[in-house]
Parts: C-alpha cells; structure tokens; sequence
C-alpha cells in the first residue's frame, strides 16, 4: 500500500511539474502559445513581447494588450522598406478563421513604453490580452535572453 501510495504520489508531482511549466493559455477558440518577452539592459526604455495566437475557430481580433511593466502597451508590426525597417503601431491585429498569428521578431510585436524597471532574465510578469470576440485573457510572459529565440542582430526599436 505505502508503494502504490508514493507511485501516486510521484506521479502527482510531475503532472504538476509539467502543467506549472505550461506556457500557454486559452480564449474562447483562441490558444495563446508562449508568451515570452527579451530582456533588457539596465535603462532600456523599452521592451519587446512575442508569442503565436492559433485560432481553431471563427476570425477575431487582439484589440489591445496591458500590463504593469510598463507606462504603455502597444501592438505593433515591422517591416522592410527598401533597406529601412520600419516600426508602427496599429489598432489591433486580425486573427482570421482557423489560422495562427505569430507575434516574432521582425514582424508583430507588442511594445512595453517607458518600462518601469528593467526586464530581468528568469523573470515572468502578467500581460492581459483583449480579444473582440474572446474577451479577456490574462497570461504570463516569460523574460527571455536579450538574444533569446529568432534574434535579429542590429534590430533596433
């Protein structure tokens, strides 16, 4: 009995491992997949938030994000003119029927303005998401190296 009681145990602790190492939240038909933002150098000014938004269901739209870190939260995209990249902040991003909209370096992004400490490695704080159609959804972001995933050397913001 005192086996069978630590097995369960044992497998109780992973599960719980596993789902506090889960990375992702749901909206409604919407699935955000890890958000995670850089970190920044003492006296950055600003910060850089990413993450991918499948849709398994009808067409939405991120109409606006916030958090705490930060004076300001917009959604923003970039994108090449000639060979000038070029940053702009736009109303909200459309998430079409049955699609995935991926939030990467070099493309959509969301921007922490005027952040009110510096973003540290290891570190996670909270970023509420507000969908047309899905409503609300509060996630976790978690604080990557300044380098973390698909870096694009010299990108400047």
């Amino acid at each position: 009995m005192k086996y069978a009681f630590r097995t369960w145990l044992a497998a109780l602790a992973l599960l719980l491992a596993h789902v506090a190492s889960a990375h992702d939240y749901t909206a409604g038909s919407l699935k955000i997949d890890h958000p995670w933002a850089r970190a920044t150098a003492p006296g950055q000014a600003t910060g850089i938030g990413f993450m991918k938004i499948i849709n398994s269901g009808k067409a939405d739209k991120l109409l606006s994000a916030s958090s705490d870190v930060s004076a300001a939260v917009e959604l923003h995209t970039m994108e090449m003119s000639g060979d000038t990249m070029k940053m702009r902040a736009v109303a909200g991003v459309a998430i079409p029927d049955k699609a995935t909209v991926e939030f990467k370096p070099g493309g959509l992004h969301i921007m922490f303005i005027n952040l009110k400490a510096p973003l540290k490695e290891g570190t996670r704080f909270p970023l509420k998401l507000r969908f047309e159609k899905a409503g609300e959804v509060n996630v976790e972001v978690a604080v990557e190296s300044m380098g973390g995933h698909d870096d694009h050397a010299g990108m400047k913001h």
